[in-house]
């Protein structure tokens, strides 16, 4: 287990959002001893009673419910250093001591490269693990690329490639409930199951959050990593066991497994949109073009919905539909599979709705839509909802996260032949996309998308 954790760019929102809040969870449940160090480490000219008080305030707004001693813990294992990439000084302080750290780049990805060749140069300790943040990568080439430098210096095993979506407890019971019970195998399959969908849709606008995602876009944020995750989740084989080697490679199987897009499926098997002015709850949202430090120009796009198919026996004829956008009217955030319908009906009725399986993805909820009967004398759809009733408070996602790279755990990381071939998916649709093949379609903020999807 690994005591020292370096965080690069540890004064921003990331950091004071999920890092903090996810080691003083740690540090509650028993994870952290006493030996444990935190090196916090950015380009601000702060010292250490500096950072402590602006790390206090992420603490008491985003852990409040996380106990006060073990908050104050990690605020007293706190050290500041001021990094410069450029000043290979800055950084051999951050990790210099005793023994291996493991150094979290909260850096915009544009830098990981300066900054994987910095540590390098500075000295890793023997036995340091390096933990990216999504995207790996800004295209395929450029994900190519940063696999070679990092191969270049380090093992794959010390090499985490995190997506917090893997670490979420709503995922893991996704894939707890696809594999641990005996009565969904037998129907796992494109013979019963007609469509799966994967929907995180979010009532938020864009939150000041432009110098990001104008150069980014949804398909790039949401479903080039965390939809195509919780797809490989959903489609893949069982793996032999749940060690990082197998469950990586069925993934991969995934991944590779999906039908590529040629110019006629980029038309017809994928939709982009943006939102218009529009009301969100009791707040008027100006369209996204007019949001401060946006630029028209980049044709950045809000929602984006792709058809997936798979090719292979276990899904054939199964569409899997991504989709993902901001502002609208409702947080949806779930995995419904569509069973087909049954093939009659004794009574001679028409066929009711298919029967649907959601997976909350946001609270842990599970439910089933059996027909049954409904009001009058017809059938419809009876939901059978299941809460679950955890024996105590759920570790965060990003304190899972951190306890596996601290741990050495690599499982729920991505490993770099699955970055890449991630790309090599979307990559066709980013090219029809720029080409004009598809056009951008527009819905107002707050309401449900695009029409007609």
């Amino acid at each position: 287990m690994i005591e020292r954790l370096v965080i690069m760019g540890a004064t921003g929102d990331l950091t004071g959002r999920y890092l903090l809040p996810g080691l003083a969870a740690l540090r509650a449940r028993g994870y952290l001893g006493d030996g444990f160090e935190l090196i916090a480490a950015s380009r601000e000219d702060w010292d250490d009673d500096r950072f402590r008080t602006h790390a206090a305030a992420w603490l008491e707004e985003e852990a409040a419910d996380v106990d006060a001693g073990a908050r104050t813990f990690v605020l007293r294992s706190s050290h500041y250093r001021r990094l410069d990439l450029g000043d290979a000084a800055t950084v051999a302080a951050c990790v210099a001591g005793d023994g291996p750290v493991a150094a979290y780049l909260a850096l915009p990805p544009s830098v990981f490269p300066l900054a994987v060749r910095a540590l390098h140069s500075a000295g890793l300790p023997t036995g340091s693990r390096v933990v990216l943040e999504k995207p790996f990568g800004e295209d395929l080439a450029s994900a190519i690329e940063l696999n070679r430098l990092l191969a270049s210096v380090m093992s794959e095993g010390e090499i985490f490639r995190v997506d917090h979506f893997l670490a979420m407890t709503t995922v893991q019971t996704l894939l707890g409930t696809r594999l641990a019970n005996r009565v969904l195998e037998p129907i796992w399959n494109g013979a019963h199951i007609d469509e799966v969908e994967i929907v995180w849709e979010e009532s938020l606008a864009l939150e000041g959050r432009a110098g990001y995602y104008d150069g980014v876009g949804a398909l790039k944020d949401m479903v080039q990593n965390h939809l195509l995750q919780i797809l490989c989740l959903v489609a893949m084989e069982p793996p032999i066991t749940l060690g990082e080697r197998d469950l990586r490679d069925r993934k991969l199987d995934v991944l590779r497994s999906i039908r590529p897009f040629d110019e006629v499926r980029v038309r017809s098997a994928t939709r982009r949109a943006r939102y218009l002015a529009g009301r969100l709850g009791d707040r008027q949202v100006p369209a996204y073009v007019d949001e401060s430090g946006v630029d028209p120009a980049h044709g950045t796009e809000t929602f984006a919905e792709v058809v997936f198919e798979l090719e292979g026996w276990r899904w054939a004829d199964t569409a899997f539909r991504v989709r993902t956008g901001k502002a609208m009217a409702r947080d949806r955030k779930e995995v419904v599979v569509h069973f087909r319908q049954v093939p009659h009906l004794p009574s001679g009725d028409a066929l009711p709705p298919s029967n649907r399986l959601r997976f909350g993805l946001e609270a842990q909820e599970l439910s089933l839509e059996l027909t049954g009967v409904g009001p009058g004398v017809g059938v419809s759809l009876v939901p059978l909802v299941l809460q679950a009733q955890l024996e105590e408070p759920e570790l965060p996602a990003y304190g899972r996260l951190l306890l596996n790279v601290l741990s050495g755990d690599t499982t729920l990381s991505i490993r770099g032949d699955e970055a890449e071939e991630s790309w090599r998916v979307v990559t066709p649709i980013l090219d029809g996309w720029e080409a004009g093949h598809v056009p951008m379609e527009e819905y107002p903020a707050g309401s449900d998308g695009p029409v007609g999807q």
